[in-house]
């Protein structure tokens, strides 16, 4: 079942054309993410004061469809793809209604403050 998180697209998100500016598309993401997260009750700011331990984006897998624009209500569908040792994968859409306008596959990695990969904990990996 995919997360939702909603937002609606502003004047600073836009270009000079009005529409969503390709780079804000990973913007919303990130944010679908984060929430994707919290959700799970992970405290990422806990997670790397008490243990070290941060996610970071080690590739992202983009695909362009249809332009959003100023003022449009969107949806941001998160769900997870993959679960391996240190890192995972996500598969995240952005809608309008029911239109899909941009889609994107997310590795995550797991790893500790000064880079190392490290394996996601095992509470953390339980609850995704």
């Amino acid at each position: 079942m995919p997360h939702i998180h909603s937002l609606r697209v502003y004047y600073e998100d836009t270009d000079m054309a009005g529409i969503v500016y390709y780079a804000n598309y990973l913007k919303f993401i990130e944010r679908g993410r984060s929430e994707w997260v919290r959700n799970l009750g992970v405290d990422q700011n806990a997670m790397k004061d008490e243990q070290g331990i941060v996610f970071a984006v080690r590739r992202v897998e983009a695909d362009y469809l249809a332009p959003a624009r100023l003022d449009d209500l969107l949806d941001v569908e998160t769900r997870m793809a993959e679960v391996k040792g240190a890192s995972f994968v996500m598969e995240q859409r952005v809608l309008r209604a029911e239109q899909v306008l941009f889609v994107a596959r997310v590795v995550v990695a797991t790893m500790t403050t000064d880079g190392r990969p490290v394996r996601i904990p095992a509470d953390i990996r339980a609850r995704m």
